[in-house]
Parts: structure tokens; C-alpha cells; sequence
């Protein structure tokens, strides 16, 4: 019964998206433009606000449940693709393709940033004849963060001012200007990665038994953590190919999620996290260009205010525990 309330904050929060803006409707012109296609609220929803909601649901679903699928993972709340650089990874690509002139589907490109980020990250923490701690991969994946958002902000200030405009906002994390493509873009892949990652949900129940009672039951222990890390880079590169890699969504979806719904299961814990995504990234987008009037912040710039107090309340909470 507690997820219906995460589905209808969503749909409240959808509702919320369509009205509110520089420029307010009415809840009776937002119906005609929905049941009509007419009056001023039909460009508004068709052109404008609707592909932007469609957009910030389905990119905040999938950095939500990459976000859970690592911290399951991993057994870590700090275990999400922003913080262990896969997602300015997946960034850092999009701005070398705009730098260079490649011309590719940035999905793509953006995917090849992040399994890129996550190789280096593993191959760097990687310990010959032992398990890399989980710690240690969120560590590296800190400085590989930091040194993909620094290269990315270097290249930016080689590039002419139109270019370098266009990757400003892959960097920082925009939706603005998103039209149907980008609907398309992220709901298509994204929904595919929803069903392997509900399919590898059984195995990661079994994971979470413990690596050698996992393999007792018959488990490819090294070859399962190898596919659900390959699902949670692909879902983190999707989102970040149409919204930039927008800081803490990830990080913070899981628990957010969990806490709505009250789900115990790795399924119902993933579905929550994609739903808490859905809703943050759509909430912060809202706030992000009505707060303001006559200004449109950039999304990941109030990400990071909503999510920098998190992560320091998440360490602190860690410390307590002596789990850093």
C-alpha cells in the first residue's frame, strides 16, 4: 500500500510540472490542452513542459536504480555511479565528442564514458589474489570523478563559445530545451535495463547471502557482479546522455525509495529507487526554473544543493558506524 503514495506523488508531481513555470497555468486550461490539443496550454505541454517532464521522469528512473543496483551491490549507501565517477565519466565523453566534432548517437558515446570510467576504476582498485574492498573502489571512483570533471572543464576552455555553451550544460546537467527524441531517448533504452536489472534482481538476493554461500548455491559469484555492474554503468549512461551527469539523483534514490515504500525485497527496493529518482530529478527541475523569477538554473546545480547536506550526513552516519 506505501507504493501507491510514491505513484501518487509522481503523478502529482507530473501535475506540478505542467503548471508551475515562468509562466503559471490553470489546472482547467492544462485539461483542455490534455483532452483538447488547443488553447495555450497545448504548445506549453506539447512543445515546452511535457517532452521536459518526460524527460527529467525517465532520466532521474534509471540514475535512481543504477544508483540502488551499486549500493546492493556493493553493500554500501555511498555505492552510486556519481560518486564512483562513472557518470562525469559517461560526461567527459559527450564533451570530447562535441571538442573533437564525432558525430555519434550520444547514448552511445555517453555509455562508452561510463564502462570506460568504471574499467579504470575497478583496474585501479583491483587487488591481485583478494576482493577489492568496496571502500576502496568508492575512493577511487572519488578521484576518478574529480579528474574527469577537471579534464572535461579543461577542454571546455578550448572550445569556441557555442561549443563550449553546449558542453557547460552536459557538465553541469541541463533539461532545458529537451523535445519527444529525448523522451525517446532515455524512456526506450531505459525500460529494457528495468527488465535485466528485475531479471538479475534473484541473483543479487543471492549475493547478498555472502559471496561463499552464494557460490556454495551454485553462483558465478565474479561473473554475476560483472553483469549487474555492466547493467548499472549502461543505466547511469542513459540518463546522463539526455540530462548531463546530474550529481546526487543516484545516491540519493535508493534510501529515499526504501523509505516511501517500506520495500524489503531487491526487486521492490529497485523499483522504489527508480520511482524516488523519477520524482527527485522532476522536483529539482521544477525548482530549478520557477524559483527564480526570469532565471532557469541548470538542474544539476539544484541537485547538488539538495544532495551536497546528504552526502555529509551520509558520512557522518558511516563514521558512527566505523565503516570509514
Amino acid at each position: 500500500m506505501r507504493g501507491a503514495l510514491l505513484i501518487i506523488l509522481l503523478v502529482a508531481g507530473s501535475v506540478a510540472g505542467l503548471l508551475w513555470g515562468q509562466v503559471a497555468l490553470a489546472p482547467g486550461a492544462l485539461w483542455q490542452g490534455l483532452v483538447t490539443g488547443e488553447g495555450p496550454a497545448a504548445l506549453m505541454i506539447g512543445t515546452i513542459r511535457g517532452p521536459r517532464v518526460g524527460t527529467a521522469l525517465g532520466a532521474g528512473a534509471v540514475l535512481g536504480l543504477s544508483g540502488a543496483l551499486f549500493q546492493t551491490l556493493f553493500r554500501n549507501p555511498l555505492a552510486a555511479p556519481d560518486i564512483l565517477g562513472f557518470t562525469s565519466g559517461a560526461g567527459l565523453a559527450v564533451v570530447v565528442s562535441i571538442a573533437f566534432g564525432l558525430v555519434a548517437p550520444m547514448p552511445l558515446v555517453a555509455a562508452a564514458g561510463g564502462i570506460l570510467a568504471a574499467l579504470l576504476v575497478t583496474g585501479i582498485a583491483w587487488r591481485r589474489g583478494h576482493r577489492t574492498p568496496p571502500l576502496s573502489i568508492i575512493l577511487v571512483g572519488l578521484g576518478m570523478g574529480f579528474f574527469t570533471s577537471a579534464l572535461s572543464n579543461f577542454l571546455m576552455t578550448l572550445l569556441p563559445q557555442a561549443e563550449a555553451a553546449e558542453a557547460q550544460r552536459w557538465v553541469t546537467g541541463s533539461l532545458a530545451a529537451r523535445d519527444w527524441g529525448h523522451v525517446a531517448q532515455v524512456w526506450l533504452p531505459g525500460a529494457a535495463l528495468l527488465l535485466a536489472a528485475l531479471g538479475q534482481a534473484r541473483l543479487l538476493e543471492t549475493l547478498e547471502l555472502g559471496d561463499d554461500l552464494a557460490a556454495g548455491l551454485g553462483l558465478r559469484v565474479e561473473a554475476v557482479r560483472r553483469g549487474l555492474a555492466a547493467t548499472g554503468v549502461l543505466l547511469a549512461a542513459t540518463g546522463v546522455a539526455v540530462a548531463g551527469p546530474v550529481p546526487f539523483v543516484a545516491l540519493m534514490s535508493g534510501p529515499l525509495g526504501a523509505r516511501i515504500t517500506g520495500a524489503t525485497s531487491v526487486a521492490g527496493r529497485l523499483l522504489a529507487a527508480a520511482g524516488a529518482g523519477a520524482l527527485v530529478l522532476m522536483l529539482a527541475d521544477l525548482v530549478a526554473r520557477s524559483a527564480l523569477p526570469g532565471i532557469q538554473l541548470p538542474v544539476g546545480v539544484m541537485t547538488g544543493i539538495l544532495g551536497a547536506p546528504y552526502l555529509l550526513w551520509r558520512l557522518s552516519r558511516e563514521m558512527d558506524r566505523g565503516k570509514l
